[in-house]
């Protein structure tokens, strides 16, 4: 499904963007380094998805650019991997949330999200079979249960 999607990759790392670049080299890739090149670019261009880094080019800011313009937002982080800001994405209207120590598999986690709105359901729910078992591993057992509209849309 992300064969020739536009998508448009922020983050402040050049090597993320070139790693980012490699692993979705079946779409338009389009990199931003700073805030202000991809807020220009998401007021001025097209992009099916936009990938945003949370910290160090302010991605929550990003994400509610992207969602005025119609773009499917996915939230990237490696320091803000926390539930709350996973929450905090969610809540926020990110389609998905991915932590940077799983970006080899970016490509599948995009298709998952374009295939949950196609099918017209929850992107969130693929989410959770995605990365349940990690955020067990991290935060323990009951991190799921720190939200309840998050655990309904999100959870098991």
């Amino acid at each position: 499904m992300l064969k020739y999607k536009r998508v448009l990759v922020v983050d402040d790392e050049p090597d993320i963007l070139a790693t980012l670049e490699s692993l979705l080299s079946m779409c338009d890739v389009v990199k931003a380094e700073t805030f202000e090149k991809a807020k220009k670019l998401l007021e001025n261009e097209y992009f099916d998805i936009a990938v945003l880094d949370i910290m160090g080019v302010d991605g929550y800011s990003l994400l509610e650019v992207a969602k005025r313009r119609r773009v499917i937002p996915v939230m990237l982080t490696a320091h803000s991997l926390t539930v709350q800001d996973t929450v905090k994405s969610f809540k926020q209207g990110a389609a998905f949330f991915i932590p940077k120590e799983k970006l080899e598999n970016i490509a599948a986690y995009l298709n998952d999200v374009l295939e949950a709105l196609q099918a017209g359901k929850s992107t969130w729910a693929r989410w959770y079979d995605r990365f349940a078992a990690f955020y067990d591993q991290r935060f323990g057992p009951g991190w799921v249960e720190m939200d309840e509209e998050f655990r309904i849309k999100a959870g098991p």
